[in-house]
């Protein structure tokens, strides 16, 4: 993998007839094969999140998981920044208590 510019390059390995098929798709479509690559990323990511979000609906209709609104979502992200907070604070502490010199 390298890093040019503002893309980053990746090398990635297919059997000869799936690559004939995206060399005839790219062509086809009159894209770049990265192009491709890329809007197939998109769609996977999607795809992924989408099923994500159907597990977590279904575990809010089985009753699984807590209901919030948008009402919540403030008191939400301020117990999670207090979460992270916290823990800075502990891993900080743990460094100081690891640099002093053992007796």
């Amino acid at each position: 993998m390298t890093r040019t510019g503002r893309t980053r390059a990746f090398t990635i390995s297919f059997p000869p007839e799936m690559a004939e098929q995206v060399e005839r798709l790219a062509k086809r479509e009159n894209r770049t094969t990265s192009e491709l690559f890329r809007e197939a990323f998109r769609m996977y990511r999607g795809q992924r999140l989408r099923a994500i979000m159907d597990r977590a609906n279904a575990g809010v209709r089985e009753g699984g998981f807590p209901r919030y609104g948008a009402e919540d979502v403030e008191g939400l992200v301020d117990k999670e920044r207090d979460m992270q907070w916290a823990k800075q604070e502990r891993d900080a502490d743990e460094r100081t208590i690891a640099s002093r010199p053992r007796r």
